[in-house]
């Protein structure tokens, strides 16, 4: 009868311990946090809300984003306040990592900007080849067109699609800056029946709600390429650089390039190609 008490007593110590254990254990995975800023687009896309479940079911580890314009984005990485940024504009990436900024930039995948404008199409840009051509043409007509105006990648490329066709549109009255993401810049353009300039995942994923279509799409000026560098730990010691690289590497690996592959809307459509390396 005491052999039988020691192995009971035995069990419920075993018992008691597991579950201290265990309960450390989700202790310990619930502060696993790393942060990231990254585009709007991400964001409005639903994207993240796509993938990071995911990631998080996997590993433990959860990611808290700041959604900003990717100039801001990479201003927000520069000052160690994140720990990685996942952006939309390769020439400024390439350019903080070789200043030093950041480590291990890796292409992720890829989209493509359109030219959306109202059904009246008053520039007459609808079925245009080239966006550089519609671009002069909306500013040949004065046609409404509203900007980001806010140094993300998607106003980067528009600024550059201006530059080539040899037009500075700010400060003419058809041109307006909303100074916002996409998503509210789509719902200005949508109430000034004018043009803008979006990437085709947050159009995908809010276009029920507008009035505007597609007038310019499938010109090589319009590709639109996603990357992902983590914040180098040798400028912040206090930057989370392995948990970052967990995500890198799993974003990048098999698996999350499948992830990516799978996220579409409703219709089918495929809101991001997977291009990892």
């Amino acid at each position: 009868m005491k052999a039988l008490s020691s192995f009971g007593l035995s069990i419920f110590v075993l018992v008691i311990a597991l579950d201290v254990a265990l309960s450390g254990t989700a202790v310990a995975s619930a502060d696993e946090m790393i942060r990231c800023a990254s585009t709007t687009s991400t964001q409005n896309s639903g994207f993240f809300d796509y993938i990071l479940p995911i990631f998080q079911k996997k590993t433990g580890i959860k990611i808290e984003v700041v959604a900003v314009g990717t100039g801001a984005a990479i201003e927000i990485g520069k000052r160690g306040d994140v720990d990685f940024v996942f952006v939309h504009a390769k020439d400024q990436e390439l350019k903080a990592v070789a200043e030093g900024w950041f480590v291990n930039r890796k292409d992720v995948m890829y989209n493509d900007f359109v030219l959306l404008g109202d059904a009246q199409d008053p520039a007459g840009v609808k079925g245009v080849k080239s966006a550089v051509d519609a671009f002069k043409k909306i500013a040949h007509k004065e046609a409404p067109f509203v900007s980001r105006g806010d140094k993300s990648g998607t106003h980067t490329k528009e600024l550059f699609i201006w530059q080539s066709a040899g037009i500075e549109p700010k400060g003419r009255l058809w041109y307006m800056e909303a100074g916002q993401g996409m998503e509210k810049t789509q719902r200005v353009a949508d109430e000034h029946k004018a043009y803008t300039l979006t990437d085709r995942g947050t159009w995908l994923a809010k276009k029920e709600k507008l009035d505007l279509q597609i007038m310019v799409e499938g010109d090589p000026i319009l590709f639109n390429q996603y990357g992902i560098m983590a914040v180098n730990p040798e400028k912040y010691k206090h930057a989370k650089y392995k948990e970052a690289m967990e995500f890198i590497n799993w974003l990048i690996s098999k698996e999350g390039q499948e992830a990516i592959a799978a996220y579409k809307d409703k219709n089918g459509n495929s809101l991001f190609i997977p291009n990892a390396k």
